[in-house]
């Protein structure tokens, strides 16, 4: 008895130069997480037609392809706001609040971890380093770099991007 196969409704069309990464890319042992990396960097996250793009183009299972998508923190399965708030939790960030920023910052935006805000303009996620421990507790939003921070600064932060 042949299995069934559930066909995802919303269809992706992948650009050339991702196409061709791809095609390079996936006879190589190994190249299933530099090939997410590059759709990652393309969209922003990996959706769910891209999983399947790219388990049709590479012959690659979906689970296997899931598998790893879920297992490193680094890919994102959801869109992330127009403004991605990075805050670090590197041992010198955390050491000097850098928790307590980003709970300040997700209660600023009214979101949990992994959401979005519901006008699709800001998401927070915690990284493990922005390189700049000097300047502990850090945040970036998009290539800004904050250092230095406290909780009470963060509102104004916030606010440049609001309309922006």
């Amino acid at each position: 008895m042949a299995a069934a196969v559930v066909k995802n409704e919303e269809n992706i069309t992948f650009p050339q130069e991702l196409l061709a990464f791809i095609e390079e890319w996936k006879v190589k042992p190994g190249s299933l997480i530099m090939i997410l990396h590059k759709i990652q960097e393309t969209y922003g996250y990996i959706s769910r037609p891209a999983a399947d793009k790219l388990s049709l183009l590479t012959g690659i299972p979906l689970a296997r392809i899931y598998g790893v998508i879920t297992f490193y923190h680094y890919f994102k399965t959801t869109k992330p706001g127009k403004h991605k708030v990075s805050v670090c939790l590197g041992t010198a960030c955390y050491l000097k609040g850098g928790q307590d920023i980003i709970d300040e910052v997700r209660d600023i935006l009214g979101i949990e971890p992994d959401e979005v805000t519901e006008d699709g303009q800001f998401s927070v996620d915690p990284v493990r380093c922005v390189g700049c421990c000097g300047l502990a507790p850090v945040l970036t939003v998009g290539n800004d770099t904050y250092g230095k921070l406290t909780p009470d600064m963060l509102p104004g932060i916030i606010a440049k991007y609001r309309n922006a």
